[in-house]
């Protein structure tokens, strides 16, 4: 089933729109947070807790719950019970991150946007030196601190830096340095604004694809980054990112897709190339943005043939069904570790924790979204 398209709030197949804590919808909120979830019990009360701390309160909370069986409707129904900022929905079937994470923007009414992790931990100023810089500057399309990555108990693991240079104007430059920047995409949690998103393909079901909404937000505006430490990003053994190799990744993104994509590195080469191409840039801009797309192929070409030929290698009738042998997963991306390039066990600033999890764990999936 294709994504849902950006500014549609009709659900998808399989989603009737049950809600709750939707009293008092007249007055539009400054901001959405969007929390899609699929059996989160074990961190969800947390973050839902962070959010609500916010000393930004005028806000709407929204909860997509994709099909839990486990406490996540219980623990949302509470949390949508105490505060009426808290809108809870509820998905039948799963339909997937990549929808799921699109149905919260859909339903979303807010000038600003901002995806939660159901797992992450937000410090109480998040939403306020967010919306701060937004308001004061209408050229920024997208604000985010800096981040601080966690463990399971909450334990400090070491810092996740994001160096973007904020001060360029041009467009290409822009896409140039958040295309080649493929140690994560920390900035996709940050507050974004509405209209800016709507004009993006969001969330789609390939791998990367929340680095090529990145590089195609940087099309429409600069980035900001707030110099303080206010996102928690928890890694834990069960993120998706170390249970999925590239081609199941985008069954984990849209489980309703009749076959898996074959070529994972083409179709995330192809997500920057389409962007560019929807972008209302004029064609001489276009021309360069095209160009730091191909400059980032010939980087990655070793890794292109080799999707290729895994991808042909893969039997007809697994293709079918949707399955990755283990045979025809690729190896690892520069990419690999889910913060980059694997860290050396002396890599200063980490501990033994957070080397033992990146090393021990197989993860082809950048930093991002996550189950």
């Amino acid at each position: 089933m294709p994504l849902e398209p950006p500014g549609r709030s009709h659900a998808p197949r399989g989603v009737r729109g049950r809600t709750r804590g939707t009293r008092g919808a007249a007055r539009l909120p400054r901001v959405s947070v969007g929390l899609p979830v699929h059996n989160g019990e074990r961190f969800l009360a947390e973050a839902l807790g962070s959010v609500l701390a916010q000393t930004l309160s005028d806000f709407e909370l929204i909860v997509s719950d994709n099909a839990s069986t486990d406490r996540t409707p219980e623990i949302a129904r509470q949390h949508a019970a105490r505060d009426a900022r808290v809108r809870y929905v509820r998905n039948d079937v799963n339909i997937g991150a990549a929808g799921n994470f699109n149905r919260t923007f859909a339903l979303s009414r807010a000038p600003y946007f901002k995806w939660m992790a159901h797992d992450d931990v937000c410090a109480p100023d998040f939403l306020l030196r967010c919306v701060e810089v937004l308001d004061r500057d209408p050229s920024v399309v997208l604000c985010f601190p800096r981040q601080v990555d966690i463990d399971e108990t909450g334990r400090t693991l070491g810092a996740n830096p994001y160096p973007l240079d904020t001060r360029l104007t041009r467009p290409h430059e822009r896409f140039s340095q958040v295309m080649r920047f493929w140690r994560g995409a920390p900035a996709i949690w940050g507050v974004a604004r509405r209209a800016a998103l709507a004009r993006t393909r969001l969330i789609q079901d390939f791998y990367a694809s929340d680095l090529v909404l990145l590089a195609e937000l940087s099309l429409h505006g600069p980035f900001h980054e707030v110099p303080e430490d206010l996102l928690r990003h928890r890694e834990h053994a069960g993120r998706s990112v170390y249970t999925s190799d590239r081609r199941s990744f985008s069954t984990w993104l849209n489980p309703l897709r009749r076959r898996p994509r074959r070529f994972p590195a083409w179709s995330w080469f192809l997500g920057y190339v389409s962007a560019v191409g929807r972008s209302p840039l004029p064609l001489t801009e276009r021309t360069r943005c095209w160009m730091q797309a191909a400059r980032w192929f010939r980087w990655r070409w070793r890794e292109a043939v080799d999707d290729l030929m895994g991808g042909l290698s893969m039997p007809p009738t697994l293709v079918r069904r949707g399955l990755t042998p283990p045979s025809c997963s690729p190896g690892p991306a520069i990419g690999s570790a889910p913060g980059g390039a694997r860290p050396h066990p002396g890599d200063p600033g980490r501990s033994s924790t957070w080397v033992a999890l990146h090393t021990s764990q197989r993860s082809e999936a950048p930093r991002g979204i996550q189950g």
